[in-house]
């Protein structure tokens, strides 16, 4: 779960992280008591930030700063409902319906810190570099010396060494080194506490004035782990989510809309990704990732169809199921009442094998409707993508 920036930056602040004063505004009226009170306050100019889960803001002119209360409330009510386009976004960019009001601070240095779990090594990795305000990806693939990284044990945390050897790497003075230590130790702490899977810092600022400030903040959360934290959970904006990813999961499917035009239900992850990669072997393009799970019934099977059959962009069907504690006819059943719900009349292939086939097969036979079903997953791709290019 992907949560906006004025949200992560308050989740930081809980945990003694410093980050610029601001506030959340949906309103012009609410943009200009937040400006006209960090003026007051001494602040001398504002950032009007849009808040969309997405990066490249600044780029697609999400990003804009004003020098006095007016120039805030005339760039507010430009942003609010405009339709952000970033490198992240695609071509239909986001509608903008918050912002954060948040005062500028005299930047000396712009790097860059990061948290996320390295699978390969099992344990947490705490990133570093230099070349803040640059997508970190981008420094990675042309410079990949420029990223520092220190591995923490789970066990033990963030050590105090460790943020101490970062800090000195990234040039930070000395007098910042011990400021920088309790900055990284509670970024980690926050990023353990909240079952995050990515937290980061980018740009991390140094100011001319010696102090440092998270001017950034993105934090991912673990859906898994969302159980333990139901305030987490409440931060959930599904205006920022794919609509039939929403829906989804109101059915507790795993679904991902991607960009191609076969659409694919499967049970089970792992049969899930063999069956996107065969599909892409076979020449198509996968239109979405959907995992019925092991345990599905009628009811979710129908669901998932529904859903699916909702992408336009959907021109074939391919159904892999291996029947395990899912039967086959279960399943069965319940692609032939999706399939008269919906009325559907796109080709549907079907790949059907375990618990129950043979009665799945005859479900299928008897239903009167136009099922094309594959003896292999190989012959099942083929049809499917030779079915979508015709369509």
């Amino acid at each position: 779960m992907k949560i906006h920036e004025y949200q992560a930056k308050g989740i930081l602040k809980k945990y003694g992280v410093a980050v610029p004063r601001g506030e959340m505004a949906t309103t012009r009226e609410e943009a200009e008591r937040t400006a006209g009170n960090l003026f007051s306050a001494g602040a001398s100019g504002v950032v009007v930030k849009a808040q969309i889960h997405a990066g490249g803001r600044g780029k697609g002119g999400g990003v804009k700063i004003a020098k006095s209360v007016e120039e805030a409330v005339e760039l507010a009510g430009k942003m609010l409902g405009m339709r952000l386009v970033t490198h992240q976004t695609g071509p239909e960019g986001r509608i903008v319906q918050r912002l954060l009001i948040e005062e500028t601070l005299p930047i000396e240095k712009e790097l860059y810190i990061g948290i996320l779990v390295d699978r390969e090594e099992g344990k947490p990795v705490f990133m570093a570099s230099a070349a803040g305000g640059m997508e970190i990806e981008q420094v990675a693939a042309q410079n990949p010396q420029a990223i520092l990284k220190e591995y923490i044990d789970p066990g033990m945390g963030l050590e105090p060494f460790q943020a101490r050897k970062l800090a000195f790497q990234l040039g930070l003075k000395p007098q910042q080194v011990n400021q920088a230590v309790q900055f990284m130790t509670g970024l980690y702490k926050a990023f353990e506490d909240t079952d995050a899977s990515l937290l980061e810092i980018n740009p991390f600022i140094t100011t001319t004035d010696g102090r440092l400030f998270a001017l950034d903040a993105k934090i991912n959360f673990d859906d898994n782990a969302l159980f333990r934290h139901p305030d987490i959970r409440e931060l959930r904006d599904v205006d920022e989510e794919d609509p039939l990813e929403v829906e989804a999961s109101k059915y507790n499917l795993n679904y991902i809309k991607l960009d191609g035009n076969v659409g694919c239900m499967v049970n089970g992850a792992g049969l899930a990704m063999a069956t996107m990669d065969i599909v892409k072997y076979a020449g198509g393009m996968p239109a979405n990732f959907l995992d019925v799970g092991g345990g599905a019934n009628a009811e979710q099977v129908t669901h998932a169809f529904e859903i699916l059959l909702s992408d336009k962009s959907v021109k074939a069907v391919l159904i892999n199921i291996f029947g395990g504690i899912l039967r086959v006819d279960t399943l069965a059943t319940g692609v032939v009442e999706a399939a008269r719900k919906t009325n559907i009349q796109l080709p549907i292939v079907l790949r059907l094998e375990g618990t129950n086939v043979e009665e799945g097969r005859e479900i299928l036979k008897q239903s009167g409707l136009n099922f094309i079903v594959a003896e292999t997953m190989k012959d099942a791709a083929e049809q499917v993508v030779a079915a979508a290019n015709a369509a």
